[in-house]
């Protein structure tokens, strides 16, 4: 076979391109493996009837547990989005749930989504805004009451701008930067 000069330059670029292209398409799908949408529809059937955004919850349970249902922290919170005892109590007083659920119920990852996806329905309509709510999840309902009524971390009335806890300003840049991340890498 014969290549002249144009077509050898042609040639060039197609393979470059082609190569481009294929990185591209295995950087996504390393990028996938690492943002997964584990219980995707039982998250999905969550956030529609919670109001809520999918890569929200997704960035929060990757946040929480990396998909381990079975994940316990040290102070006891437990499953896919890690809710503590006293949190699951509340949720399920708030919720009305008179199903018989109990706190070891929280390791079925249906059942923790449903809860956690109630929860951050809640703290979206109290507290406002994705980060604020944020704030609640992470150093409770009451921290984050108290920082927004303080001008020092809230100065203007409605987003907590400075964040007294190191680990959750820290927790609450990750969930947001996830949630960017799986929104660039899912349509939903």
């Amino acid at each position: 076979m014969v290549i002249r000069k144009g077509g050898a330059l042609l040639l060039a670029v197609l393979l470059l391109a082609g190569g481009v292209f294929g990185a591209g398409k295995a950087l996504r799908f390393f990028y996938q493996k690492a943002y997964p949408l584990g219980y995707g529809e039982m998250v999905l059937a969550a956030c529609e009837e919670q109001g809520l955004e999918p890569a929200f919850v997704f960035a929060v349970i990757r946040t929480e547990s990396s998909f381990r249902p079975g994940a316990e922290s040290s102070v006891g919170a437990r499953g896919l989005m890690q809710i503590t005892e006293e949190t699951f109590q509340w949720i399920q007083y708030r919720m009305k749930d008179e199903s018989g659920t109990d706190y070891d119920d929280l390791f079925d990852p249906e059942t923790n989504i449903r809860f956690g996806a109630f929860l951050l329905r809640t703290l979206l309509d109290e507290f406002g805004s994705e980060a604020n709510a944020l704030c609640a999840y992470h150093a409770g309902w009451g921290n984050a009451k108290k920082w927004m009524q303080d001008e020092t971390y809230t100065p203007d009335g409605q987003n907590i701008e400075t964040i007294p806890f190191g680990d959750t300003g820290r927790y609450v840049e990750k969930v947001l930067d996830t949630k960017e991340t799986y929104k660039k890498l899912y349509e939903f």
